[in-house]
C-alpha cells in the first residue's frame, strides 16, 4: 500500500508549485488574483496531466491542483445532470 502511494504521487517532486509558497495553492482566503497566479504556475508544469488526473481521482477538495479549483475539479467528477434519474 504506501509503494502504491509512493508511485501515485512521484510527480509531485516535478511539479513547477514545488518553488513557491504553498499558501498560493491553498490560501486561507482565496481571491481571483491568487487564483491566476496559481493557475500560471500550473500552465508552466511539466506534471499538470498527472496532478490534474490524481486531484480528480483522489476527490481533493482543497487548493489548486492540475490547474484547477475544487469547483473545476468537482465539476469533472460530477457533471451536471449526474443526478438526474434515469428514464424509465
Amino acid at each position: 500500500m504506501a509503494t502504491e502511494a509512493v508511485r501515485e504521487t512521484g510527480w509531485a517532486s516535478r511539479g513547477s508549485c514545488r518553488a513557491s509558497d504553498p499558501e498560493l495553492f491553498f490560501p486561507d482566503a482565496p481571491f481571483p488574483e491568487q487564483e491566476a497566479r496559481a493557475k500560471a504556475v500550473c500552465g508552466t508544469c511539466p506534471v499538470i496531466v498527472e496532478c490534474r488526473a490524481y486531484a480528480v481521482r483522489a476527490g481533493e477538495s482543497e487548493g489548486i491542483w492540475g490547474g484547477l479549483t475544487t469547483a473545476e475539479r468537482r465539476s469533472l467528477r460530477f457533471p451536471p445532470g449526474w443526478r438526474q434519474r434515469a428514464a424509465s
